[in-house]
């Protein structure tokens, strides 16, 4: 901590940028046209320093806050010459070579703060927008081949400058777009955001003064690496390997190793990139690397950029985690979940008393549209599924959320679903496929139907852990598989995990079966008070619990 500075003012002006992401997420909530950002909340808000490091954890998906830094860095090295950068500009990219990170889907906007006419700050946000072109409405394939098929490329540009819209750029993105009217609301409430972002941070200049103001900062972010380092010092030393199978056949490979000041996430003896969309730019691994790394390390204390100073990850070009230009990346989100998934299993399987096993880790991204019945009007529903979360060593593992890593998401309430798309949600439950018993169980996975109201409309899964189901520790048992079933209208049924533009008709049904969690710990020695209440709630069926938990013969013993 620096001395010059009164302790209490930099802590209060920390706390007050945390807030500000807070305002700045609550705009962009607000005041979005898509159900994906006000209801699903697939986005996130952030602040950096100067220099494009993150000053806050920001607010939102974690695996997006952790973009929004590349971001600003990568618009400071496009634009480097003087007056490239001007008071009232704002900067939008969702190029994932250049700045973008993730997919041509999420976009984001990014904004520099002025004081003195310096650059003191920068605010950013990203969401996903429902279409930017490409090859399919929704613009994410499974058979793209290359990114170009995905859809509009903004790779790092100016869409204000001097605080005015660039009027052509406008033009470019709705004239690419098939539902443009959604494109420009998002647009323009990605735009409030950032303001609100830059009117605060001025806000807290103007207060404390500017030298202060970037005092705080850097000192938080000095905070956010000695929090690591401390975190670390407590880690068992050494070096962990995993070798694990995926449904699409490679296997995946990472060795860690765990020192008193760094954390090493070696990623190169993985396959090649992939012909399809299954690939994730460098910065996208390096996200899932940072995300995986604050759960292991300090889950529950501060998310900066000073953070993540003692991780280093080592990558190869060329494969899925750093394919060479111009590879298809319509699907990153599901090699991102993979990567964190097998990070955190490789240190489960060698710390099973300190982390839980493994959950249904995808995100299961559902992808359906056509026509309104009622109105004719394009629709297109893009939704991340819930499912279950791993048995722990403290407890049995959460049912029907996101995948922890997708954040503080939401399911989009069936009422909005109706009412704004040509659907009927005819079922929303817990599933009672068998899987995840343990001392403590695996959450529940869920099902999910929706009907389809109009002919001629279209969808579009990709899904994992289908034929690899979510892993045990300490003799539970595996979790149960993510799928979807189509149950046509003529009573036929059809399994996907993965496939795109697929067909639907009127009362044709998509089923989504999101996994069960699997479970920690031998399911005989489970509580007996606990397996009765499961049998109570419905959990499990009596069959179940003598063959699993063992609840006859044991209660005899009792």
């Amino acid at each position: 901590m620096n001395d010059k500075y009164d302790p209490i003012t930099l802590e209060i002006i920390q706390s007050s940028l945390q807030a500000a992401a807070d305002e700045m997420f609550g705009a962009l909530r607000r005041t979005a046209m898509s159900a994906i950002i006000y209801e699903v909340l697939d986005m996130g808000t952030g602040i950096t320093d100067k220099d494009g490091e993150l000053a806050g954890s920001g607010a939102g998906i974690p695996a997006f806050v952790g973009v929004l830094d590349k971001t600003v860095k990568r618009i400071l090295e496009k634009f480097d010459e003087p007056g490239d950068i001007e008071k009232g500009d704002i900067f939008i990219t969702n190029d994932p070579y250049n700045g973008g990170v993730t997919h041509l889907n999420d976009v984001v906007l990014v904004m520099p703060v002025f004081a003195d006419d310096e650059i003191v700050a920068w605010t950013a946000n990203i969401a996903h927008w429902n279409d930017v072109g490409g090859m399919v409405p929704g613009s994410m394939s499974t058979d793209a081949t290359e990114i170009f098929q995905e859809g509009l490329i903004l790779a790092g540009i100016k869409l204000f400058s001097r605080g005015q819209p660039i009027r052509s750029v406008f033009d470019i993105l709705t004239a690419n777009c098939r539902m443009p009217d959604f494109l420009i609301g998002d647009l323009w409430a990605g735009v409030a955001s950032v303001r609100v972002g830059e009117r605060r941070i001025l806000e807290i200049i103007h207060k404390y003064g500017k030298d202060v103001f970037l005092q705080a900062v850097a000192d938080y972010l000095d905070y956010g690496e000695q929090v690591s380092l401390a975190a670390l010092r407590r880690l068992p030393k050494g070096t962990y390997s995993l070798v694990e199978p995926q449904d699409s056949g490679p296997d995946f490979t990472v060795t860690i190793e765990v020192r008193d000041d760094e954390f090493v996430i070696d990623l190169r003896d993985n396959p090649d990139q992939d012909k399809g969309p299954f690939n994730m730019s460098a910065d996208e691994a390096i996200v899932a690397c940072q995300v995986a790394f604050k759960g292991i390390t300090s889950a529950e204390r501060i998310a900066n950029g000073g953070t993540f100073r003692p991780l280093r990850v080592l990558l190869r070009h060329g494969s899925l985690f750093d394919p060479v230009y111009p590879a298809a990346m319509g699907i990153y989100y599901e090699l991102s979940i993979r990567l964190h998934d097998l990070i955190w299993r490789c240190m489960a399987e060698a710390l099973p008393d300190r982390l839980c096993a493994g959950g249904f880790a995808s995100i299961c991204g559902t992808l359906f549209g056509g026509r309104h019945p009622d109105t004719g009007r394009a629709y297109a529903v893009i939704e991340p599924e819930l499912g279950g979360w791993g048995g722990s060593p403290l407890s049995d593992g959460n049912p029907g959320q996101f995948s922890a890593f997708h954040g503080e998401t939401y399911n989009c309430p069936a009422e909005v679903a109706e009412a704004r798309y040509g659907v009927t949600v005819d079922y929303l439950s817990f599933h009672d496929e068998e899987g995840g018993a343990g001392y403590h169980r695996g959450g529940k996975g869920v099902r999910i139907d929706y009907r389809i109201k109009s002919d001629n409309a279209w969808l579009t899964v990709a899904y994992t852990r289908d034929k690899n189901p979510p892993w045990p520790l300490k003799g539970g048992q595996h979790g149960t598989p993510n799928h979807v079933l189509i149950r046509r209208a003529n009573g036929e049924t059809e399994r996907y995990a993965v496939v795109s533009g697929l067909t639907l008709n009127t009362d044709d049904v998509i089923q989504v079966m999101t996994g069960t969690g699997a479970g920690w710990g031998d399911p005989r020695k489970r509580p007996l008070e606990k397996v009765r209440h499961d049998l109570k709630g419905g959990y499990i069926t009596l069959e179940q619990a003598n063959r699993l938990y063992g609840l006859d013969e044991r209660s005899k013993n009792e």
